[in-house]
């Protein structure tokens, strides 16, 4: 059984928000570095998507993973590529455009959602 989220792989951005919250899940935000750059989670990791294969083993197999992008499509190709590798991942439900839109702190001060 899986402890983070429902039986599929979308977290909420209240569930993210618990586990960074908690340091129970490791999160990853693909995006590009200028989307990165722009407004990003406070204490997550970089990495963007491209890079994610060349990165894989400077992730935790031990502890949940969670990727997020903009409104979901890549964070769910990450997401499903680390479970079939054997990985416990997930994507967060709406991106960083949902995290913001439920007021959750962003990163730096006076931070905006980068349009892709």
């Amino acid at each position: 059984m899986r402890p983070f989220g429902r039986p599929g792989i979308d977290l909420s951005p209240e569930r993210v928000a618990e586990l960074l919250a908690a340091g129970t899940a490791q999160v990853i935000d693909v995006r590009e570095a200028y989307e990165h750059q722009a407004g990003h989670i406070p204490q997550v990791r970089h990495i963007e998507l491209g890079q994610l294969t060349l990165q894989a083993e400077t992730i935790d197999r031990d502890r949940p993973v969670v990727f997020y992008c903009l409104l979901g499509p890549r964070s769910t190709m990450a997401a499903r590529a680390f479970r079939r590798a054997g990985w416990e991942a997930y994507t967060m439900d709406g991106g960083i455009t949902e995290w913001v839109a439920k007021r959750l702190p962003l990163s730096p001060e006076g931070g905006y959602v980068a349009d892709h």
